[in-house]
């Protein structure tokens, strides 16, 4: 090992070393002006492994003997994780997902690169199929209820009377694809297969229905419920059609409405055969309600979901408030009746008062003395 390399190798070792800092990567792994070894894209390698599982990593083509190094994402890996040249993890979990590099021991040439992605073999996935525009055809979703965390592949093939039918994928949506309806009141039901696939494993999953069973429109829009003037326990509800029906003459809806005020948990529901108004009659006098609205093909298919919730409170009668002038004719009447003048007495009277009322007294007692003189005679 020539002094140069030796230095490099124990600035790999102490990187917080000011002058290894400024090391390049070229002149770190280029010991000795050696030309950097360059290695072509198809020597870079991915392995999948199973959650759980034990996995080895060979050292490219080096002997199984050799002494190596090995990095994980640039971490060098302790030596108790060798078999030789053989890199061994033992029960990898999802942090053991990363890029392991393979140096040689004494050169540090970089011998093997891999990227280790840990995941699971995928689960039956989940699919439904929905027409929400019939009759111009329907859709097909999917979803994988358990994650692989590792790249899935789906593939879905759609049957009707043994004809294979394409499904357009949607642009946006990479786990939905569009189906034309090619033949309309059709009494053969549609088969649906989807297979995914991953570099673990497979599965796979089908469905069939009829044509009609699918059917479920989007929730109506637009739903709004506002109260009727001096209806103290009305209101009036409207909506639209959802945009999605494409052909709301031919294909008429009908709508189910549901309400209730926010006191109460126990909901009130009106069927509507068509149209896109209601008036509530029954509603509690100045109480908040909830409202929304249900649509369904008039003789096919399913309820849609509800509409988004709508708040209203019916129409309630405003105070009467007095105005000025009656508040001010009203004030100065209280106060007049209010008012009351006291007796006015004058001193003669009072004097004249005091002495006839001495005078009675008087009497009263001369009385009293004869009828007790006579009792004794």
């Amino acid at each position: 090992m020539c002094s140069q390399e030796s230095w490099l190798r124990e600035c790999h070792f102490q990187p917080q070393n000011q002058e290894c800092a400024e090391l390049s990567w070229e002149e770190e792994f280029a010991p000795c002006s050696a030309p950097v070894q360059q290695f072509p894209d198809t020597e870079s390698h991915i392995h999948y492994a199973q959650l759980g599982t034990d996995v080895t990593l060979q050292c490219g083509s080096v002997d199984r003997d050799a002494a190596v190094t090995w990095t994980a994402n640039s971490t060098d890996l302790d030596a108790s994780h060798l078999n030789g040249s053989r890199l061994v993890l033992r029960n990898v979990d999802l942090s053991h997902s990363g890029q392991y590099s393979c140096y040689e021991g004494s050169s540090w040439h970089l011998k093997y690169r891999v990227n280790l992605k840990v995941g699971t073999p995928p689960k039956e996935p989940a699919l439904m199929c929905r027409s929400n525009n019939y009759p111009s055809g329907f859709y097909c979703s999917w979803h994988m209820p358990i994650p692989t965390y590792i790249p899935d592949t789906f593939n879905i093939t759609v049957m009707h009377d043994s004809k294979e039918i394409v499904c357009d994928m949607d642009v946006s949506l990479k786990n939905r694809c569009y189906i034309r309806y090619l033949h309309l009141f059709s009494s053969k039901k549609y088969k649906v297969t989807l297979t995914v696939t991953n570099a673990l494993g497979s599965s796979s999953t089908s469905i069939s229905f009829d044509e009609f069973a699918i059917v479920k429109p989007d929730p109506p829009e637009n739903v709004v419920a506002k109260p009727i003037p001096n209806n103290a326990r009305r209101l009036l509800v409207t909506w639209q059609y959802p945009s999605s029906w494409p052909d709301p003459d031919s294909f008429p809806l009908k709508f189910f409405l549901r309400y209730r005020p926010l006191i109460i948990d126990q909901w009130q529901h009106v069927e509507l055969s068509d149209g896109t108004t209601h008036i509530i009659t029954d509603a509690y006098a100045g109480k908040e309600y909830i409202i929304q609205v249900a649509a369904k093909d008039n003789e096919i298919g399913t309820w849609s979901d509800w509409s988004v919730a709508v708040h209203a409170t019916p129409w309630t009668e405003e105070p009467k408030h007095l105005t000025t002038e009656a508040q001010g004719a009203e004030t100065t009447t209280a106060s007049t009746s209010a008012f009351v003048v006291p007796t006015t007495t004058s001193i003669g009277n009072s004097e004249e008062q005091g002495s006839n009322g001495a005078i009675a007294l008087s009497w009263v007692a001369s009385l009293l003395l004869v009828a007790f003189s006579i009792h004794f005679i």
